[in-house]
């Protein structure tokens, strides 16, 4: 791996600054920020980041899933599985890239900056991952954590708190077993309106008890309502 020259350390000093870590091996950050058009602008001995890019993605889906399990512990493994996806996207990741200003620092081809790719979405949510990789490399998983977890927290924070994407039936089925030892039982209890347009209501009920009703034009969305109603109270409940 070439070595880092003086004037490109003095330009990714403010990166590390940013980001609240000093790489011990520089050429790992640089190697990082190298695009592959760059590469093949100059000379065959240099690296480009697309490793540390497959790298990265792993350690960020890691950590992503560590801290899920442990402050969303009542959501079912689906619902967590959407949340990890929304979260580690391209769109995500190029927007959090934006934030450290990750574009200036990118050694990019003259065709590719030219081009706007010091904003393209794919190439910043590539080289963000790629530091990632690269600093876990660097420091380690906790190093890792301690630096791109406060970044991508606020991102979770976002989707966690939306019930638009929930599978509320599978969130409540996974509470009760693992808090009741019991599975949620659904009945239909009115049906409203004429056949063309009709609206039902469902109950959900755990250990005889009513723990939500909703209303849906099938049976299926009037469940998903019930459950939605179930688990807000569960979780109203656990804050209080």
């Amino acid at each position: 791996m070439i070595e880092v020259s003086s004037d490109r350390a003095q330009e990714v000093a403010s990166l590390q600054e940013t980001l609240g870590y000093a790489f011990s091996d520089l050429r790992l950050l640089n190697k990082a920020l190298t695009h592959k058009s760059y590469v093949n602008e100059r000379n065959e001995t240099l690296k480009h980041n697309e490793r540390f890019e497959f790298l990265g993605d792993s350690v960020l889906d890691i950590l992503v899933s560590d801290y899920l399990v442990d402050e969303f512990g009542d959501y079912a493994e689906g619902t967590l599985s959407k949340i990890r996806a929304a979260v580690v996207n391209e769109s995500c990741l190029a927007d959090l890239a934006r934030k450290i200003e990750l574009g200036k620092y990118l050694l990019l081809g003259k065709g590719e900056d030219l081009s706007g790719g010091r904003d393209k979405p794919s190439l910043l949510a590539n080289a963000f991952e790629a530091v990632a990789g690269a600093l876990f490399r660097d420091g380690g998983l906790d190093s890792a954590t301690r630096v791109f977890l406060p970044l991508v927290k606020v991102e979770i924070s976002k989707f966690a708190d939306s019930w638009s994407f929930r599978d509320f039936k599978s969130d409540l089925q996974e509470y009760t077993q693992n808090q009741f030892i019991c599975t949620p039982s659904y009945k239909v209890v009115n049906e409203l309106g004429p056949d063309h347009a009709k609206e039902f209501e469902v109950v959900v009920t755990i250990k005889n008890k009513v723990a939500g009703n909703g209303f849906g034009k099938s049976k299926k969305e009037a469940e998903q309502a019930a459950a939605k109603m179930a688990m807000k109270s569960y979780s109203d409940s656990s804050k209080a």
